[in-house]
Order: structure tokens, then sequence, then C-alpha cells
């Protein structure tokens, strides 16, 4: 899969990385912190040519594993930290294998709020190789404060009950579906796998607080009347630490259309215990009603299943069964296939 190239709007954060990609897994035991390794290997697999981690990692892309100077020689320019954990903190036992990298030829690339130049080991050995460290998540400077004005265009946002757990593979799928048919869209990244995917984007949970919704205005444009704006969702209004940046971005926006996302099986909040996860119905409710506020016309087109851990029977079955049950759509976009068609079209009516 790929993500087609967007068009750049003024003030978005637009990059040109050091490529093909190694993909560093730090020292990760659980899947849901690798979703920058899992986003490029699934939506940029061109661009990856392998894997490296920590001894203490468990977790795999399916990639070769390849120290960073086997990389180097198969082509590899740089080292993309593929964690995002929470906080987003460079761990200090990270730093000898980034270290490791640079010495092997590779620039640092993260998508991390703590920033890389702030190890002064791995600012002494760029500076003595001559090697780059890049940190993604860097809004631009001079953003706006949100006015709420009604933008010409569509705009589509995916929002959830959770983090980790499709937001950003649902906007990915519905903008290619989208094109297929000959609409024109455009996917709007918003955090730092999609900017790293897309090539531009807003780092929105990077933005100071009183800008978020302007970053939003920002990403999205005004647009032709038939042009579509698929923007990548941030957080939940659910989350104990997150919710800030979705309801700002919600506001921002200014969505025509939301769809939910959303993990069968998962119970609680990740890494939260004790947070439940919303019942659909009031996820839904909830992002109708704040949404409104800068779009009173909103409306939820359907909801989005990671259905990975089942098996296409029981995800069929699954799938079906809930959309009886809330009377909308309801798909797993990676699976495809009619569920996914009947959203994408419920996203255009």
């Amino acid at each position: 899969m790929s993500a087609m190239p967007a068009r750049l709007p003024p003030q978005a954060t637009s990059l040109e990385l050091p490529k093909p990609y190694l993909l560093f897994l730090g020292d990760v035991t659980d899947a849901g912190y690798a979703k920058t390794a899992f986003g490029l290997r699934d939506w940029a697999r061109e661009l990856c040519i392998g894997e490296f981690g920590t001894p203490e990692a468990t977790i795999t892309t399916g990639l070769p594993r390849l120290t960073p100077r086997e990389a180097h020689a198969k082509g590899a320019r740089s080292i993309v930290i593929g964690v995002a954990n929470t906080g987003g903190v460079l761990k200090p036992n990270w730093i000898p294998s980034l270290v490791a990298a640079l010495e092997a030829g590779l620039d640092v690339v993260s998508g991390m709020h703590g920033r890389l130049a702030a190890s002064p080991e791995l600012r002494s050995a760029a500076e003595r190789l001559g090697r780059r460290l890049i940190d993604v998540r860097r809004p631009p400077a001079n953003l706006p404060v949100g006015t709420g004005r009604k933008r010409s265009g569509r705009r589509l946002l995916t929002v959830g009950t959770d983090c980790a757990l499709g937001k950003k593979y649902t906007a990915l799928a519905i903008a290619g579906a989208l094109r297929r048919r000959g609409i024109e869209a455009d996917f709007r990244a918003t955090g730092q796998t999609g900017i790293m995917i897309a090539g531009s984007g807003m780092p929105m949970d990077a933005v100071v607080a009183d800008f978020i919704a302007g970053a939003a205005e920002v990403l999205s444009p005004d647009a032709a009347a038939d042009h579509w704006d698929v923007i990548e969702g941030q957080g939940s209004l659910f989350h104990p630490a997150y919710a800030g940046v979705s309801l700002g971005l919600l506001h921002g926006s200014q969505p025509d259309v939301l769809v939910l996302c959303h993990e069968p099986g998962r119970t609680e909040l990740l890494g939260y215990p004790g947070f439940p996860t919303p019942p659909l119905e009031d996820a839904i409710a909830l992002h109708l009603r704040m949404g409104s506020l800068t779009n009173p016309k909103i409306r939820c087109a359907g909801v989005s299943f990671n259905t990975s851990s089942l098996g296409p029977a029981e995800a069929k079955e699954l799938l079906d069964r809930t959309s009886h049950a809330i009377g909308l759509p309801v798909a797993d976009p990676m699976r495809g296939g009619a569920a996914f068609e009947r959203l994408v079209e419920a996203c255009l009516a």
C-alpha cells in the first residue's frame, strides 16, 4: 500500500526524509506502542529496508532483522524510531543503538516528543560524524487560533474510542477509496507516522493547546466544493490524557462526516487500566454533540473495526452483527470487501 502525496496547505509541515529506512523498535514488547513501525511497513513498505531493536524487544514487523551496518549496506539512509510510547519519551537504553546507527552512516529520524539533540551522546556523535538528527514532531511557527469559519470543500475525520486502534489506517484507506472512484481527495496527516508516510501534515499533539483548532484549520484549508480532505484523528475524547487534542482537532477540522474507529475486545484504554472503552453509541453521540459546535450538520457515516486478531469468518459475523445493531455500516478497511464499500458509500451519501 502507499499514500498519495497530498497538496501542501500553507504552513503545513513538509518533509524530505533520507530514505530508505531502517525501523527501530526500541525495547517494545506491546505492538500497540510500535504503531509508527507498523504504519510505515503497511503504507510505505517500499521505503523500509528492515528492522532493528534492543535485545529486550519482543515484537516484530516481519521485516528482515538487520544491524545498522547491514541496513546501510543494503541502501538504508536513516533509522526511524518506530515507537510511539506514552509521553513520546526517548529512553536512555536506546541511545547506544542509535549511536551505533549514526556510526554506521545512518541519520536518525524521530517522531517522539523528546528532541534527539537533547541527548548529549546523540548530539556529540552526530556532530562528530556529520550525520543529521531529524525531529518530525515540530509544528510550524506562527499558527493562528481557531476561527470556526465555515470553509469550502468536504471533510472527513476519523475518531476513536481509544488511541492506537486504526484512525490513521482508516483515513488512508478511505482517501484511497475515494481517489479510486475519481474523487479529488487528500489524506491529511496529524501525527508523526502519518507525516512520515505522506511527507506533509501537522503534528497536532505537539501544538500548544490554544492553537490546536487553528492548526487543524491550516491543515485543511478552503478547497473546491467536491474536494475531500480525509483527516487522521488523534487520541480519544474518552482518554484521560489525550482528550484535549482530540477535541481541538474535532473543532478545527470542522468535519462533515465522522468515522468512528474501535478495536473489538479492547475493554480498557491501552495503558490505562480502570478506564473502560465506551459503547459505540455513546462514542458516536458525544462526537456529534461536540463536533456540532463548528459544523451543525456533522454526521457519522459508520464505524471502522480493527479485526486483525480475528479470523475471516469471525470478523465478517461481527461486522454484520454490529452493523445491524447500530444501524450504520461497520467495516474493517484492511479487509476491504462489500462492508468497506458500504462504509465509503455512506461517507459520500
